[in-house]
């Protein structure tokens, strides 16, 4: 075990033997912390929280009462094997949050960004990659081999599907299935998870310029409703594009996928 010496540890807590605890730290009453897991600088786990396996939690998160956090996949392919859990920096992880190890068929890792909120239930599966400033509302759910990107919020009490992509920026609404990819910057709603338009108020909240938004609006436009197939319609507007936007947004679209995407309705 290797305690920094300005760590405070509440007496009623656990800190198994192996379990390294940086400089800093704050461990409250009734929290167990495992053997494996790794506390970065000024971390803090309050009151019944627990944090186990093979996992390192990046400095200055906080994780809130009666989150478990690096417990095994909650997959039936899982054997035992030796899988991890990496969360970055400044992260906010509320009451009830679940964030599970990785598989070995997955890669072995799920791993979290950095600043990103997840609130009360939200649940993290394994081998999830979740980028930086993620929200996740209350109780809304990631299945395993998610990827999404930097800067997206989905809604409370929403999952997403297994292997599914949701590209950067973009937002999902409460209380929506999204069972395919979505694209950067879409803005996806309803029961079964419509791509609904852009998330034109969390472009402008970023700074994007004003002629970035208004190409963003036009490629949406003619992915849309433009001449020919839509994987056509793609790459002529990623050939004709400027805007490092709108690249982002079709170089998504074009690239490989286990699962299909949301196109506009």
């Amino acid at each position: 075990m290797a305690i920094d010496p300005t760590a405070r540890i509440h007496s009623s807590a656990i800190v198994e033997d192996g379990a390294q605890i940086g400089p800093g730290c704050v461990i409250g009453p009734f929290s167990v912390i495992g053997p494996k897991v790794r506390l970065g600088a000024g971390v803090e786990v309050k009151s019944h929280a627990i944090v186990t396996g093979l996992t390192e939690i990046g400095e200055g998160t906080v994780i809130f009462p009666f989150a478990n956090i690096g417990d095994i996949p909650q997959d039936l392919k899982y054997r035992g094997e030796d899988t991890r859990l990496i969360v970055g920096a400044r992260n906010r992880i509320r009451e009830g949050v679940t964030m599970n190890t990785g598989t070995e068929g997955g890669g072995g890792i799920t791993r979290v960004g950095d600043d990103c909120l997840f609130m009360m239930g939200a649940h993290v599966a394994h081998d999830a990659q979740v980028g930086d400033r993620v929200i996740m509302v209350n109780n809304s759910a990631l299945a395993g081999h998610c990827v999404i990107g930097d800067d997206v919020i989905i809604g409370g009490l929403s999952g997403i599907h297994q292997f599914v992509r949701v590209g950067r920026g973009a937002i999902i609404g409460a209380v929506t299935m999204v069972t395919n990819d979505v694209i950067p910057y879409g803005l996806v709603q309803g029961p079964r998870g419509v791509l609904d338009g852009l998330n034109l108020v969390g472009l402008k909240r970023r700074g994007v310029a004003r002629e970035d938004i208004s190409a963003l609006r036009a490629a949406f436009q003619a992915l849309a409703q433009g001449e020919g197939a839509f994987m056509d319609r793609a790459r002529r507007i990623h050939a004709e594009t400027d805007s490092p936007h709108v690249r982002e947004m079709v170089e998504f679209v074009l690239a490989d996928t286990d699962r299909s995407f949301l196109t506009p309705r």
